[in-house]
């Protein structure tokens, strides 16, 4: 068993999660400055990776280049594409994540705090939630693993184009019913340092 093999109804018995809906997880965003690059670059992207449309496509041409953008802004964080991310194989809590934020530097090797997931799909960014879910639950246990109890696990299910968030504190997640858009670029990006910005003392 893997991250993909779990559904909202086996989330709710091996770990007993519960979900709920809201329309503010992340409230006041404004929308940031994104460098001349990034808009180039996504403007020369976005065509094409909407023309082949696969989830490797959408994820190295859409994701990653807005990932670098947040590495710049952040130098203390780490991303990591396409790893693998073991933490508890007994209970399905392995397998790969598409991308992982940690608030650690090291690009070498996953360390906690991990603070966001982002699961990319081509459609259906509803059918990837219980995937994303997961993740989060196994970097809530890899934080606790190295003894760090509080704070929030955030996640992000997308297209490249369209983003969902969630959200994990304690045993309760949370998803926002809002899609943010790739389109005003600066509001995803304002978006996502809100999250790497919430609650930086509890799990510094």
């Amino acid at each position: 068993m893997a991250y993909s093999d779990f559904t909202q109804a086996k989330l709710e018995a091996s770990f007993g999660l519960s979900f709920s809906q809201t329309s503010s997880l992340i409230a006041g965003v404004e929308a940031i400055a994104t460098s001349d690059y990034l808009q180039q670059t996504m403007q020369r992207n976005l065509p094409l990776a909407t023309a082949i449309n696969t989830e490797k496509i959408r994820s190295e041409l859409l994701i990653a280049p807005i990932l670098v953008e947040l590495k710049t802004l952040f130098p203390s964080i780490s991303f990591f594409s396409g790893t693998e991310f073991n933490v508890d194989a007994a209970q399905g809590l392995n397998g790969y994540c598409d991308f992982l934020i940690s608030r650690d530097p090291d690009q070498l090797n996953i360390k906690a705090p991990v603070a966001i997931i982002f699961e990319a799909k081509r459609e259906d960014l509803n059918a990837a939630i219980p995937q994303c879910a997961a993740a989060m639950v196994a970097a809530q246990r890899f934080n606790q693993n190295h003894g760090i109890e509080r704070g929030s696990i955030y996640g992000a299910v997308t297209t490249g184009s369209v983003w969902r968030f969630l959200k994990l504190e304690g045993e309760h997640v949370t998803l926002d019913l809002n899609e943010v858009y790739l389109n005003p670029l600066g509001q995803l990006m304002g978006s996502l340092v809100v999250l790497l910005q919430l609650e930086p003392l509890a799990i510094a």
